[in-house]
């Protein structure tokens, strides 16, 4: 009995030593996840117990200590979660978020598995997919809104409109103007002037023109005795296209506008067009959203990343390249975005150290490699007395 003891201490001593010296190992693995051994004794129905064995290896999936790399593409999750990868037509989960872009766009870690996420707009509602940046330019827009906040200056006189006609080469025929520029549908670009004529107490013209040709529609607004803005619906114009483009209409809403004694004042302008543009970079936001950036100065989500949790993290099944898989211990994965509920945020730039305390585990070693000490100890005891034995 006493060697079969001592035996099964020196085998539980020798997994030990091999737990402790993979930690010791992979003390600088991105990501990676210390293990420890949990021993159990062993009776077999005897008085005196018959050894021990190693009842379990579980991971510790404590989060390790993030580190600034500045490289874009390297990613970490401050939190709970984990990183979704297809590797060889399998899922798998990892804590390693270091990535490269193939040629085909897809994001990838050094073994080659893609990162899964959601297709941009459609969330945590639809199926996760290998998540890919397309190359691809931005196609254009055409404008279809231009939102003007303006100060007209009560104090000019009004132009009565039976003597003067109004004329875009005759700066008398109108009070106010000012320009901007909008998109057609292929992505070029037209200047179009909006001209204010104050035709009475409180009361404005509004007209447009495209590059110097002028829209026929004219728009009346109104202001109270406070100088706010009474007329709220946007007024409609539409311009006939001759370069093949369709034909450019926008709504001009002047929501904000007020009639005030002082000068003549745009406050702001903004216009829903764009022309198009060349992928010139991304980023990856705390939600995990990827974003693009183009040439036209537009950006656009192009994806966003599926995290994953757990209900008992410690099922999880190791399969190498600091990669988990799903099991039925640990349960089945739950999905969801960066920042919500019980995800952590998702950082760029950053890595996540390994989570083993390398001082604790070089204590860990001293400690196993003398409880394999001991245990050679009691075999070697063990042989004296039996040799003992059958000297009588």
């Amino acid at each position: 009995m006493g060697f079969s003891q001592a035996l099964s201490g020196l085998n539980a001593a020798a997994d030990k030593l091999n737990v402790v010296g993979n930690n010791i190992a992979n003390s600088q693995t991105v990501g990676f996840k210390s293990s420890t051994v949990q021993f159990a004794d062993v009776y077999a129905g005897s008085k005196i117990g018959l050894g021990t064995k190693v009842s379990a290896v579980l991971q510790d999936f404590s989060n390790g200590s993030l580190e600034t790399t500045g490289r874009n593409l390297d990613l970490a999750i401050a939190g709970d979660g984990f990183f979704r990868f297809v590797q060889n037509d399998q899922v798998v989960y990892s804590r390693n978020g270091q990535l490269t872009v193939t040629a085909q766009g897809y994001l990838e870690n050094a073994q080659g598995a893609r990162l899964t996420g959601f297709p941009a707009g459609v969330g945590t509602g639809g199926q996760p997919v290998e998540l890919q940046v397309p190359t691809e330019a931005l196609a254009a827009k055409g404008t279809t809104g231009i939102d003007a906040s303006l100060n007209l200056n009560s104090s000019v006189d009004a132009i009565d409109r039976a003597t003067t006609a109004f004329d875009i080469t005759d700066p008398d025929s109108y009070s106010y103007a000012n320009s901007a520029t909008v998109y057609d549908s292929l992505g070029n670009s037209h200047n179009v002037t909006m001209y204010f004529t104050k035709t009475g107490a409180n009361a404005w013209e509004v007209r447009t023109a495209l590059d110097g040709t002028v829209n026929a529609n004219v728009e009346n607004i109104t202001f109270d005795q406070d100088g706010i803005l009474q007329t709220t619906a946007p007024g409609t114009f539409t311009f006939t296209s001759t370069n093949g483009a369709a034909d450019v209409t926008f709504d001009l809403d002047l929501a904000g506008t007020t009639q005030f004694g002082n000068e003549f004042e745009l406050s702001s302008l903004t216009q829903d067009g764009y022309t198009s543009g060349s992928l010139v970079g991304t980023v990856i936001d705390d939600n995990g959203n990827i974003i693009g950036n183009y040439s036209n100065e537009q950006s656009q989500v192009l994806g966003t990343i599926a995290l994953a949790n757990f209900r008992n993290p410690e099922g999880l099944q190791p399969v190498g390249d600091n990669a988990w898989a799903e099991t039925g211990a640990s349960g089945q994965a739950l999905l969801g975005l960066g920042g919500s509920g019980v995800f952590g945020s998702v950082e760029s730039g950053v890595v996540e150290t390994s989570n083993v305390d390398l001082t604790q585990a070089l204590v860990d070693l001293i400690i196993a490699q003398r409880t394999f000490q001991a245990n050679s100890q009691t075999v070697k005891v063990q042989d004296e007395v039996l040799q003992g034995i059958v000297n009588l």
